[in-house]
Formats: C-alpha cells, sequence, structure tokens
C-alpha cells in the first residue's frame, strides 16, 4: 500500500507523520506531498524517508491512501480527483464534512460508517467538535441527549501558523510595554494582524471564523451540525458561541447538555471515567481539572469541572479540552485511516 499524507509539510500534516509513526502503522511505501515550494525536502516516517513530491494527479494510483490536510479551497480541487484515480481519501479539512455520501467519523463513536463511502471520501471533523463530542457521545449512549449549549475556548493555532505567530508577535509587544499594559491600556499598544480582526494577546475575540446571515460564524456552524451528523441526531438542538483566546495550542468547550432523563455528577462521572477516548480529570478539591497545557501533546479528550445545572435535574455542566492539532486533526485521521487498514 502507498500512504500519502498531502499537505505533509503542514503543522497537522507534520503532526500525522510522527502519529502514524509512534503508532506503527502498516504500509509498503511513503509518499509525501506538499506544494512546489516544499517538493524535494527529505521527510521520515519511522524508519522510512522519502522527498516530497509535488501535488499533482499523478502521485494517486489505484490502492492508495491518502491523508488529505489541506484548506479547503484546495482540497475541493484535489481530494475528488485522488478518489477519482483510486484513492481512498481521509480528508480533514471542511470541504467535504457535510456533503451526501460522505461519513463525518469519529472512531470512538462511529466506527462503522466509515464502511459508507460511496465517493471514496471519509471526511475528519472540526477540531472545536472533537474536543466535546467524545465525551459527550458516551453520555448520550446512556441517557438521550436533548439539547446542547456550548462556549469554546480556541487556541490561537485554529488559525494556522499566522494566528500562531501573531499571538507570539504580539505577546512580545506587550512585554515590551509594560507600563501601559498593567495600566489597562494595552489596546493602545498592540494592533491587529492579517490573521485575527482584533489584537488577541491580552484579549479574547468572539468570533472565530467567518460570520454568516444569522448572526452566527462559520466555526459555531460547524459544532451545530458537525455533532448532528457524527451522533446521528438531525434534529438535535445545538448552540454554540466560539471565542478565540490566547493560548497557543488547546481548544477548550464548556457545555451545558440536557438528557431525556434526571442525570447525576457521579452517574456522569462513572460514564466518562471508562470512555474510550476520554481523560476524566475532575477533582475540585485538588484544583483538578483540565486544561490546555493539560491536553498540549495528549491523545484523550479531557473533560472536568462537571456539575448538576441548579434549576434542571436533566442538565449537567462540564469543561472539555483536547489538543487542537492532535486529537482535533492529525490522530482522528490516523485512526480513520487503521479503521480502514484493520477492516472493522
Amino acid at each position: 500500500m502507498r500512504l500519502l499524507v498531502v499537505g505533509a509539510t503542514g503543522a497537522v500534516g507534520s503532526e500525522a507523520i510522527r502519529i502514524l509513526a509512534e503508532r506503527r502503522f502498516p504500509f509498503d511505501e511513503f509518499v509525501p506531498v506538499a506544494s512546489a515550494r516544499s517538493a524535494g525536502r527529505t521527510l521520515s516516517l519511522g524508519d522510512h524517508s522519502a522527498e516530497v513530491v509535488e501535488l499533482s494527479e499523478d502521485v494517486f494510483r489505484d490502492g492508495d491512501l491518502a491523508l488529505f490536510d489541506l484548506p479547503d479551497d484546495l482540497s475541493r480541487r484535489w481530494v475528488e480527483a485522488a478518489a477519482q484515480r483510486g484513492a481512498t481519501v481521509v480528508d480533514n479539512s471542511g470541504a467535504f464534512r457535510m456533503e451526501a455520501g460522505v461519513p463525518l467519523v469519529v472512531p470512538e463513536i462511529n466506527p462503522e460508517a466509515v464502511h459508507d463511502r460511496p465517493r471514496n471520501i471519509i471526511a475528519s471533523p472540526n477540531c472545536t467538535t472533537l474536543a466535546m463530542v467524545v465525551p459527550i457521545a458516551a453520555l448520550h449512549r446512556e441517557v438521550p441527549l436533548k439539547r446542547l449549549i456550548l462556549a469554546s475556548y480556541q487556541a490561537a493555532s485554529g488559525s494556522g501558523k499566522g494566528g500562531i505567530d501573531e499571538l507570539w508577535d504580539q505577546s512580545l509587544r506587550a512585554s515590551k510595554e509594560e507600563e501601559s499594559v498593567r495600566a489597562g491600556r494595552a489596546g493602545d499598544v498592540l494592533e491587529a494582524g492579517d490573521t485575527f480582526p482584533k489584537p488577541i494577546a491580552m484579549n479574547v475575540i468572539p468570533r472565530c471564523g467567518s460570520f454568516k446571515n444569522d448572526g452566527y460564524t462559520s466555526e459555531e456552524l460547524k459544532l451545530c451540525f458537525e455533532t448532528r451528523k457524527i451522533m446521528g441526531l438531525l434534529e438535535l438542538p445545538v448552540t454554540a458561541t466560539c471565542v478565540r483566546v490566547p493560548v497557543m495550542i488547546g481548544h477548550g468547550v464548556s457545555v451545558h447538555a440536557e438528557f431525556a432523563d434526571e442525570v447525576s455528577v457521579d452517574w456522569a462521572r462513572s460514564i466518562l471515567g471508562d470512555a474510550p477516548g476520554v481523560e476524566l480529570v475532575d477533582d475540585p478539591s485538588t484544583e483538578s481539572y483540565p486544561t490546555p497545557l493539560d491536553a498540549s501533546g495528549k491523545d484523550p479528550c479531557y473533560v472536568g469541572r462537571i456539575r448538576s445545572d441548579l434549576f434542571d435535574p436533566r442538565a449537567l455542566e462540564m469543561f472539555c479540552v483536547a489538543d487542537n492539532l492532535r486529537k482535533g486533526a492529525a490522530l482522528n485521521t490516523v485512526q480513520i485511516a487503521e479503521l480502514l487498514v484493520d477492516g472493522r
């Protein structure tokens, strides 16, 4: 089997290659694919090394498995070209997630969906969706879910290298203007960059993605519609507010979940403590709760701050965190590829 990683030199592509090596993913030939400016570089996957080849239809052959991490517009062009040449594609972009005939897969939730892929394309969800849907689905398997109200706290890396660079550069600028920052005048010395519409250092921005006609952003709508598709709950009410925060890596999601029957904190902890892909971190007496730094570089979706809604015995509050580059993107893509190889 020829294993192609398309977008191999990007942040998520590089992470996918590391994870493939860690998990000893089986393949016969490794083909890293990227743009012309990266062609010729040598990349390693475990004991295998290969030169990066330029993206073109010629790199796809019958029987290939192609893991894609490209911007949406490039995925729309190249994913279908690869599938038409016989490759099975696992795509990490948002281009195909909500399209008919393309399963949206989280291996801990709906692994069987990989078999229903008439277009030979499988989509991996948005990184923010993945931070909370794994623990929420575990609870839903026991008591049906009736509503979700979400607020996200999304790291700068969710906007790629530009987001990371802006947070770093603005943080350095703020450190040089300590007097103004300490006096609460950071807004006088920090300016927006090209990635975020407002300064991200010393700030939070209640906008992730682009605004749509109804006042919601594209990121907020992804949380709604992707969650419904993954869980097979196409009528589930999901409302979200997505906020960018001055964190490098790790998306957090505050969750209000309403269920069909009464639920308790002890019940939720017992379920989540054994749920695949979930790490329960929930002991307020010892300051035990998940943060982005705890999740950075780790596989699980972390969950804590579990508490009962004070006014509704059928509702719970909790906080979920995951590494947006790892489980939120690269790891989930690799896990889908493992399902395909294992034939499950």
